[in-house]
């Protein structure tokens, strides 16, 4: 039985490096779905196919030979033997994204695969984070949780991550995203944390605790 702790979130909300330290301190595989669009869509302006085409699109990914890395300290990005690792995290790539993700099937046929990511890590658990993970990837996971904070913190975050990044941005990525899957209202049992006033450490060591009370209830349901 693989134990789920589902994260999603908005740009800059400090899920992919909380995550990551949620997922060290358990001994849990990581899966950062968000990466995984990002390959598709780099891989897609690479080879100059039309975006919006929701058949191409789909075609590119299936002819992808891409194996997600699930060590929250290996996270290197390798597609068809080419390291996409800087790549993705471009700008060029990241305002693009959007167009990728708006593709219903290629959304079904990506969650799919996530679910399959986690269900054979060796792991004892899984932390996937991205977007509608709490509602559509895994919205049976024991562990379900919102994180966010306020818009300027959230700037502010990923300037301090990425350097020169523009405000805006990452606000018209989120109205974007937005068109294609709410990611700043938590569903039923998906609980907010929001660390707008939160350190870093204090942020893992909430999602730690929160995590923790819902696999201890998770134990006990499967005995």
């Amino acid at each position: 039985m693989t134990h789920i702790i589902a994260v999603d979130g908005p740009a800059g909300s400090g899920k992919s490096s909380v995550s990551k330290a949620v997922a060290r301190e358990l001994g849990f595989g990581y899966l950062d779905t968000g990466a995984a669009y990002r390959v598709l869509t780099a891989s897609a302006l690479s080879a100059q196919v039309d975006l919006d085409d929701e058949t191409a699109v789909l075609r590119m990914w299936e002819a992808l030979n891409y194996q997600a890395p699930t060590d929250p300290d290996a996270q290197t990005f390798v597609v068809n033997g080419s390291d996409f690792t800087a790549t993705i995290r471009e700008e060029a790539t990241s305002s693009q994204v959007s167009r990728v993700a708006k593709h219903p099937q290629v959304r079904l046929v990506m969650n799919e695969g996530f679910r399959s990511i986690a269900a054979g890590v060796d792991q004892p658990g899984i932390v996937i984070e991205g977007r509608d993970i709490t509602t559509v990837v895994a919205p049976d996971a024991p562990v379900r949780v919102l994180l966010t904070a306020d818009e300027d913190v959230r700037i502010a975050r990923r300037q301090a991550e990425l350097g020169g990044i523009d405000a805006s941005a990452l606000k018209d990525r989120d109205n974007a995203d937005r068109k294609v899957v709410d990611f700043l209202t938590a569903a039923d049992g998906v609980v907010t944390l929001d660390s707008t006033h939160l350190s870093f450490d204090d942020t893992v060591k909430t999602l730690l605790s929160i995590a923790k009370q819902g696999l201890e209830g998770d134990q006990e349901g499967a005995l």
